[in-house]
This record gives structure tokens, sequence and C-alpha cells, in this order.
């Protein structure tokens, strides 16, 4: 099947989807390489469902084109797609055995002995044992795992799974993340995930788009949109940022100099997003770190001194301080629980300071509180 379906790149070209006079996606282009994991990440009503369902077609575009390879399928019937949805709620039959659940796509065109690829298909989701049950005697994680195997065994070439994890708790959703990961390379098939839930992407996609307000604000590897975010919404909506006031002072050698707060930072030019006037300084929590007044901090950059620790929540792994600067603005900080120091008492006087490569620089022009929940 992978000779056959070589190159065979699911593409959305300027499609846009209007209802009356609301634009739930404005124009999108999408390249989802073939036999990748990619997620479209955001909140609800950024057009997230409503993209996945026009690749279902389940919604009619209102402009554009959706292709898999080199066949167009902007309106061709979902049935006589080669692609395939799980949805939250499973959608099993309860009447049915599992066995006659993953064999239901086989037998509705015809095939006759079901018997070898449904077993195949229940090995690889890890219910050989539970395949003469009904789905009302499975959990939630067996459920979902019966509805992937109905999907898969269709062998469509775009899996499409919409908020698959959401009604599962948070212990079995964090080990259905890994296992949807592992099927995923394991038939090497597309896959295309819809979520709000930040940490779900991180963990399975190749590849995010994090949607707000049916568009697309930034794509990348999980790793290159934590680490280099280029808007306020994606700072905030991927994991937590501190964004602090400051201004461009000048550019060159591969660094913007800003002013922030009175004290001179770095940025590296390629994490600089705006290189002129008002900006956001941005450094994630975990990257910024604190001592008591006066006491050595193993970073290059600069010293901030005169911060207190208003607030210290111990959360196991680390401790999550809040940090009053000297200019009014609380920072939250994260520190891992390695030992070395004990964890610091709100009222406590601290120095801050991060390394210049770390810190990333965004458009003053952005609402500071964009992809924040209290936004």
């Amino acid at each position: 099947m992978s000779q056959a379906s070589e190159g065979r790149d699911l593409r959305l070209t300027q499609v846009e989807k209007q209802f009356a006079a609301f634009t739930a996606v404005h124009p999108l282009d999408l390249v989802v390489p073939q036999g990748t994991f990619f997620a479209l990440l955001g909140p609800s009503g950024c057009g997230k469902t409503t993209t996945l369902r026009m690749v279902a077609g389940l919604e009619t575009p209102t402009a554009g084109t959706i292709s898999i390879g080199d066949a167009e399928i902007t309106y061709e019937k979902p049935y006589k797609r080669p692609v395939n949805t799980v949805f939250q709620n499973y959608a099993l039959f309860p009447h049915l055995t599992i066995v006659d659940n993953v064999a239901f796509g086989l037998k509705r065109r015809g095939v006759r002995d079901t018997r070898k690829q449904v077993a195949d298909m229940l090995e690889l989701v890890e219910l050989t044992t539970q395949a003469t049950k009904k789905p009302a005697q499975l959990s939630g994680g067996q459920q979902q795992r019966v509805a992937l195997a109905r999907a898969l065994i269709n062998h469509p070439e775009v899996l499409l799974l919409d908020e698959p994890l959401g009604a599962l708790d948070l212990k079995l959703r964090r080990a259905m993340q890994l296992e949807l990961k592992r099927i995923q390379i394991e038939v090497g098939l597309t896959f295309v995930h819809v979520t709000h839930d930040q940490e779900e992407a991180m963990t399975m996609a190749d590849t995010i788009a994090v949607m707000n307000a049916g568009r697309v604000e930034q794509m990348g590897s999980p790793a290159e949109l934590y680490e280099n975010p280029q808007t306020t919404f994606v700072a905030n909506f991927l994991g937590q940022s501190n964004l602090i006031a400051g201004a461009v002072q000048e550019t060159g050698n591969g660094v913007v100099r800003v002013d922030m707060h009175g004290t001179a930072v770095s940025i590296p030019a390629e994490r600089a997003h705006v290189n002129a006037g008002k900006a956001w300084v941005g450094i994630r929590p975990e990257k910024v770190l604190i001592a008591p007044a006066g006491e050595p901090i193993d970073a290059p950059g600069n010293h901030m001194r005169g911060a207190v620790i208003v607030d210290t929540s111990f959360i196991g792994v680390s401790t999550q301080y809040v940090v009053r600067m000297p200019w009014g603005q609380e920072l939250t900080v994260f520190e891992q629980n390695t030992g070395a120091r004990g964890v610091m008492a709100p009222g406590t006087t601290v120095d801050v300071s991060w390394r210049p490569e770390f810190a990333f620089l965004l458009d003053a022009n952005q609402d500071v509180n964009a992809g924040t929940e209290e936004e």
C-alpha cells in the first residue's frame, strides 16, 4: 500500500468555511505530509473541528480545495474518501460484539472472510482477549481502541481523530497518548488529530498547527512552537510565558537589544519577531533562575535585583514561585526540586536571571493575555 500511495500528502488550499455571517475558518493552507502525526490545536470555537469535518466530507468548504496526493476530494461523499474518523463518543454498536464492531466496515464492503484482518487489528490495539464482549463490558480506554481498530481496518490513507481522548480520565488519557503514537508509527498512516489539550498535542504530534479564531497562528514541531513562539497567543496557549514590556534599542551581530524596565537584555535575532519599537520580552517560567539576594546564579544573563517572592507552591517535582519584580509585575518561576536548596518562603528577597538564548521577543501590538485561560 505504501508504494502505491507515495507522495499522498493531505493538502488544503485556501480552504474557507462560512456559516451565514460567521467565518469559522478563514482561508487556510495546510500540507500534512503522508505518514505523519499532525495535530490541530486550539481552544473551542477556533475552527479546528470544522477543518477536520471538511476533510471528512461532513462539511462542504465555502471556498478552496482539499486533495490527497493528486486526487481532489473537496466535494466527494464521505464514504468515497480514503478517510476515516474516530470520534470522542466512540460511536460503537452496543448490540454487536467487539469482533463484529471491528469487522463492520469490511462486511459492508462485501468482504466475506474477515477473521484474519480482525484478529490482526485486535492484536494491534491489544484487545485480543476482549473479542467476544460487548462495548458496555469494556472500559472507556478499551472502547476507544475498538473505535480505532474499526477505523484502521478499512485502511484509510488519512485517519481523523476528533478529541478522541476527551472522555477519558487523566491517567488513562496519558497512557492512550503513548498508545496512539505507537499505533501510528506501527501502521504508518497519516493521523490528523484535533485537540484543545496542549500536552496531548505535544506528546503525540510530529507537527502542530495552533489555531485561533479560524486562522493558523503558527505551525511547527512541538519543540519549535514551545521554545520560539511567534505570537503572544502561542506563547500563552502552549504552556505558560512571562511577557515583560520593553523597547528595542538596537539590532546587530545576530542579537536584538532591548531596554526592559531599565535593564538591557539581549534576544537572539532568530527569536526576535519584532526588531523596532515596543515589544514583549518573553521567557518561560522554567528558564527563569532565582536565588536569595546576593547569592550567585548560574546564568550569564543580567541579574535583576530587588525581587520578592510573593507566593510559593510545592508541586513535588518542582516548586512554583510567584516573584514580584521591582517594577511591580509578577513573574512565574518553576524550580526543579533537586535538593540543592530548600524551598524559599514568601517574603524572601531574591535576584532573578535567565540565559539570553532562551528569551524571545514579540510585537507589543499583540494582546499580552491572548491564549490565557482568563482571557
